[in-house]
């Protein structure tokens, strides 16, 4: 474990098998009360197996002053970390079985030991809120662990549907990441490491992109003829995002004139999927 350092700093681990929100709102609400402290939050969401479980209880041993909040559905995942807690000495908090606690000593009931029970009314729909808060939490390229995690992976320059496509193939219960290109950006190493048949290069006629960016200029009051709309410039980008595509040797499609659906429904096509069901 790590040494202790200041006694102000604290290093807030937030562990959930989906995105975490819950868990985080109760960090920061509870955060609140202490202004002098130097709180630290390091969330780790879509924590499903084991193995990735076991692999943040490594990572976080380099931090001092842990406090660790997790929503754990199921009881084999929840005992490692309560086994880590109590092995390091630190505080750990469960978000959820005080919850199933409650309602047994008001209910007299027993609970149902059925690993996810509380999902089984509609898993189709917790699954889809799990996927659209995972392209919203990695719209962007906001974290590059997302794209080791999603189920695709989409490219493109600005002004090429990326976060409506995202969103879109959520509700089909996709789990969706999206990197924006910009020319001498540093590539994260991850998009290197998934599988090329899981990301989508997206690409744009010239002329079309062009006057995508001269009325969102125009909408916000703002001068149409800039370097964003400029021809060489957009000419520079689609070039350098079509090498990627061709080094990654990924499925590119041209989304001029074609609408989100259409789209969605080309990358549907392409991974074998009709109705995405989990």
């Amino acid at each position: 474990m790590a040494e202790t350092k200041d006694q102000n700093e604290v290093n807030i681990i937030i562990i959930s098998d989906a995105a975490g929100d819950t868990a985080f709102s109760n960090a920061t609400a509870a955060a609140a009360e202490f202004p002098k402290a130097q709180i630290n939050y390091r969330r780790y969401p879509f924590i499903t197996s084991k193995d990735k479980l076991d692999e943040v209880l490594e990572e976080i041993e380099k931090y001092p002053n842990l406090v660790i909040i997790y929503s754990l559905v199921k009881d084999e995942m929840q005992m490692p970390v309560i086994k880590f807690a109590r092995e390091h000495n630190i505080q750990c908090v469960d978000i959820f079985s005080p919850v199933v606690e409650a309602i047994q000593q008001t209910t007299h009931m027993t609970p149902d030991q059925k690993i996810g029970a509380q999902h089984s009314l509609n898993q189709k729909y917790f699954d889809r809120i799990s996927a659209m808060e995972f392209a919203v939490m990695y719209d962007d390229g906001k974290d590059p662990k997302g794209f080791l995690e999603a189920d695709v992976v989409l490219l493109g320059v600005s002004r090429t549907s990326k976060t409506p496509l995202s969103l879109f193939l959520a509700n089909k219960n996709l789990k969706v990441a999206n990197l924006p290109l910009v020319p001498e950006t540093h590539i994260p190493k991850e998009i290197y490491e998934i599988d090329p048949k899981k990301i989508i290069g997206l690409t744009n006629d010239p002329s079309v992109l062009n006057e995508i960016r001269r009325q969102r200029m125009i909408a916000y009051g703002l001068n149409p003829d800039t370097t964003y709309s400029n021809m060489d410039s957009i000419n520079k980008e689609l070039e350098s995002a079509q090498e990627l595509y061709k080094k990654l040797g990924c499925y590119v499609i041209n989304v001029a004139h074609r609408s989100i659906e259409e789209t969605a429904a080309l990358i549907l096509e392409h991974l074998g999927i009709d109705d995405y069901a989990k």
